[in-house]
């Protein structure tokens, strides 16, 4: 079993930044991809972007150019630096992984989640 705890959501203003963070615990990520995923308001869950356990990433469209993905497998953590955030980036972040190493962006093949942490970005 793996556990995953995102932080580093927050409020902050149209144009700024965050970075989120989501550490397991219980067991390694070894070679499990990861991704992180997003719900806003009245919206369905949606993927934002993922990482392999060798750092392949994919991006969904609407953050291209403007969040990051990384992991840290000594740390067993995983981050989404977000720059340049819009208010229709508000939402609740969620951190997943599946027991593959390969992406994708559908939340059904996702095997871990973590509880999620509230974005506000404010115009």
């Amino acid at each position: 079993q793996v556990q995953l705890v995102e932080s580093g959501g927050g409020l902050v203003q149209a144009g700024g930044s965050l970075r989120l963070s989501c550490a397991a615990s219980g067991r390694t990520f070894g070679t499990y991809a990861t991704g992180w995923f997003r719900q806003a308001p009245g919206k369905e869950r949606e993927f934002v972007l993922g990482i392999t356990w060798s750092g392949s990433t994919m991006y969904a469209d609407s953050v291209k150019g403007r969040f990051t993905i990384s992991r840290d497998n000594a740390k067993n953590t995983v981050y989404l630096q977000m720059n340049s955030l819009k208010p229709e980036d508000t939402a609740v972040y969620f951190c997943a992984a599946r027991q593959s190493p390969i992406i994708v962006d559908n939340e059904k093949y996702y095997d871990y989640w973590g509880q999620g942490t509230q974005v506000t970005v404010s115009s």
